[in-house]
């Protein structure tokens, strides 16, 4: 009876594994030929988020593809895992019961085989039986080992892939969902409503004749949610004002201000002012061409007589803000100003005249349906958002804070926004929907003008003579403090890791995201205004001579580079694929390599 059982446990056994092994060889043919999270769809997600960078219903739908495209890889992964697993357990099964069912058996000595000699054919049987499923069981396992660069089980092994899916996953937004065909049925349909089907044609004639421009967008000081980080790529390493070296275009500034360009499409946006007039440009980022400006003017409530600024700050210091439909530009007057791509005025009002011993600074930020106004001046100190599209405030929130320069950043705390302030004496987060407070630390004082910035869930501040602290976003907690560097106007920015300080006295440094363990710093003996932005894994950093310092955004941060571009810039460049557009002192202009 025992043998019997041996016996069928071995036939059984020896079944299944041949038919496993059979399905793992065809795994590894149908997945040879293909990514296992596909990535030109998660590419074209990209693109699609990179474009409709303020769409807050398609956006929640392309995170939702992404996580279904993640779950589906790591489920097969898991499945051939398990599945090795499988077939190691039932051939060791083989191999025991074969070996108890045959323990009594002796094998007879090497001697002619009669063909009728059935003891002697039935132990070479046995042994052709144990080689050909063990044989067929080892092919199944090379098989296995050659579809593992395919299914990674250690994220560290693919780092390429897992970096565009944390790329992916950080441009994802999200809002309420709806259904992603109508969405996206919406946005081919919008660029010809309203034109005849001739007009269609020619618009869409005219479209293909277009120069073919980045999806990637730089909508806001310091990037998309001004956080300080591009997914651009092909960006330019060198270049030079003198001897036009890497150098696409300049143009001279029409008006004077400090503000920071931003890039949608194929269009630059900035803005100047002086006493004369406050005005909104774009350019063309091929050409450097001047598309259109438009002037803030006949607002109601705005000053007949503009407030005083300090030489440095003036009244266009903070950055104008954009989602591909609309662009709203705020200057030191409380003047807030929102035009259509084509320089068509859709509003204008003003917010109160600023009370402020610099001049108002901080810049302007959109997210979903809402552009947000952080208004921390002597006289008010407030939080407002406003509808794009009609001006009209959505919501405001009473700030108990002094005058400050920052500006609001969206820091991702899981899968959740949050509008992110900093301020004297508090740094707060605000749900942007409704404007409910969801944390508040005490930690700031002084002239806070850097801006936070968060990565992993974790928000950073930071102000020169005051202190660093990081804080756990799920619930508003101080993880760490500390006072080595600290910055005085560039903001910080970080990675998973790593976090990036410039100061303005000439020191760059990096430290641990989760300890604030200082790693390296770099004494450059100059001074920083310009915030630092991180693309393709490189720190990009200009000093207020003009500069350009280029650094590894890893744990070594090496200097990897510096050289001078030629003109003083305290503004922070906007980047997309292939190209950086740079606002300097005198001049806009535009990188791109020959």
């Amino acid at each position: 009876m025992k043998k019997t059982i041996l016996r069928n446990i071995a036939i059984i056994s020896a079944i299944f594994i041949i038919t496993f092994s059979i399905m793992l060889i065809t795994n590894y043919f149908q997945v040879r030929g293909t990514t296992p999270l596909q990535t030109e769809v998660v590419e074209t997600l990209k693109e699609l988020n990179d474009q409709n960078a303020n769409n807050p219903v398609l956006q929640e739908q392309i995170r939702q593809l992404d996580l279904l495209a993640r779950r589906a890889y790591f489920v097969q992964m898991n499945h051939l895992m398990g599945g090795v697993y499988i077939l190691l357990g039932m051939l060791i099964v083989f191999i025991v019961c074969t070996r108890l069912y045959f323990a009594r058996s002796k094998d007879i000595p090497d001697k002619e085989i009669d063909p009728i000699d059935e003891w002697a054919i039935k132990t070479q049987a046995r042994k052709y039986v144990l080689w050909i499923t063990t044989g067929i069981a080892a092919v199944a396992l090379i098989f296995v080992a050659l579809t593992s660069p395919y299914l990674q089980t250690n994220n560290s092994e693919n780092p390429d892939l897992m970096a565009d899916l944390q790329e992916t996953e950080n441009a994802f937004s999200q809002e309420e969902p709806t259904n992603i065909e109508a969405a996206i049925e919406e946005l081919e349909t919008d660029t010809i409503e309203g034109n005849s089907d001739d007009e269609a044609e020619e618009l869409l004639v005219e479209e293909v004749a277009e120069p073919v421009v980045s999806k990637v967008t730089h909508s806001a000081f310091r990037g998309n949610n001004s956080n300080g980080i591009s997914s651009a790529k092909g960006v330019p390493t060198r270049w030079n004002l003198s001897d036009k070296t890497n150098i696409a275009w300049k143009q001279d500034i029409p008006r004077k201000g400090y503000n920071s360009p931003v890039i949608n499409g194929n269009r630059v946006f900035f803005s100047g002012a002086d006493e004369q007039a406050r005005e909104l440009f774009c350019y063309d980022l091929t050409t450097g061409e001047k598309l259109w400006s438009l002037l803030a003017d006949n607002i109601p409530g705005s000053p007949s007589q503009v407030p005083k600024t300090t030489e440095d700050t003036g009244l266009a210091a903070s950055s104008v803000v954009t989602n591909g439909n609309q662009v709203c530009a705020i200057f030191g007057t409380g003047d807030i100003i929102c035009a259509d791509m084509d320089g068509k005025r859709l509003w204008a009002k003003n917010l109160g005249v600023p009370d402020n011993q610099y001049g108002y600074s901080s810049s302007l930020l959109m997210f979903g349906n809402f552009v947000y106004v952080q208004y921390d001046n002597q006289n008010t100190s407030k939080v407002v958002a406003l509808n794009i599209t009609t001006g009209a405030e959505r919501w405001s929130k009473t700030r108990n804070e002094k005058a400050t320069w920052s500006s609001p950043i969206i820091a991702w705390v899981g899968q959740t926004p949050q509008l992110v302030l900093m301020g004297n004496p508090n740094i707060t987060a605000y749900n942007p929907n409704n404007g409910e407070q969801l944390w508040t630390i005490s930690c700031m004082s002084g002239e806070v003008g850097a801006s936070a910035c968060s990565s992993n869930g974790i928000i950073f501040g930071a102000s020169e003579y005051s202190k660093m602290v990081a804080i756990n976003g799920s619930d508003g907690s101080v993880m760490w403090e500390s006072n080595e560097y600290l910055p005085e106007v560039a903001s910080p920015v970080a990675t998973k890791d790593n976090l990036y300080i410039a100061t303005s006295y000439g020191v760059v440094a990096s430290f641990d995201t989760q300890t604030g363990e200082l790693k390296k710093e770099h004494e450059l003996n100059t001074e920083f205004y310009s915030s630092p932005v991180i693309v393709e894994g490189k720190v990009y950093l200009f000093c207020t001579n003009g500069k350009m310092h280029i650094f590894s955004a890893n744990n070594d941060f090496n200097l990897l580079s510096s050289f001078d571009t030629g003109e003083q810039t305290f503004a922070t460049p906007a980047f997309t694929d292939g190209k950086i557009v740079v606002r300097t002192e005198k001049s806009i202009y535009c990188v791109a390599t020959n």
